[in-house]
């Protein structure tokens, strides 16, 4: 991977948006934080006796994928957010059309709809673009960076921290997009950290 810059970083973080969760759009096995910065999948809660609470279907939300969209939508100019993925072994991250399927199975491709990337199994990382790309990734990420330039069709992911992962070039955008966010399964409670959409601290 690249390094990537200060300069670079510093300039992608000048269009910082506030992001949260909207739940809405969460499918029903995950938990949201009261200020909509962190989800992680809820089965646990099972498991120690306790119930589940139950959302009520919604058109906007995911029924299959473990999967929620952030409650602001952008249809011009450009975005960034950060998220930490620290102490996870798989995650996915990215962008999504409006228009996206909730309800049956989710298909990650810039053709259905979604610009994503990645972890698999702690190590495998991938841009899901049609045919995936697989990622090579000297250290772990502990926060991705996601800059999106919705006029010029760009969508670049970051390792904050040490280099640039993957840009999505030359998309063409007709509807509104959404911030993507999927926390995967817990495996049965061996993994239950949650993805943290974090303040942006600037470069200086």
């Amino acid at each position: 991977m690249k390094k990537v810059s200060e300069a670079e970083l510093k300039r992608v973080q000048q269009y910082a948006v506030d992001v949260t969760l909207d739940p809405d759009t969460a499918h029903p096995k995950l938990i949201l934080s009261d200020d909509g910065k962190q989800v992680k999948h809820g089965d646990e809660r099972k498991k120690h006796g306790g119930v589940l609470k139950i959302f009520p279907d919604k058109p906007k939300r995911y029924s299959t994928g473990v999967c929620v969209l952030a409650k602001q939508s952008f249809s011009a100019g450009r975005l960034y957010f950060e998220v930490q993925v620290k102490g996870k072994t798989d995650w996915v991250l990215g962008v999504a059309r409006e228009s996206i399927n909730r309800k049956g199975q989710n298909i990650l491709k810039p053709q259905d709809g979604y610009w994503t990337i990645w972890l698999r199994n702690e190590n495998e990382y991938k841009a899901l673009s049609d045919p995936p790309v697989r990622l090579s990734v000297r250290s772990q990420p502990e926060k991705v960076g996601v800059f999106v330039d919705y006029e010029e069709g760009l969508i670049s992911f970051y390792d904050v921290d040490a280099a640039d992962l993957y840009s999505f070039t030359g998309c063409s955008f007709t509807q509104k997009i959404y911030p993507f966010f999927s926390p995967h399964l817990h495996y049965c409670g061996k993994i239950s950290t949650p993805l943290v959409i974090c303040p942006v601290n600037h470069t200086e």
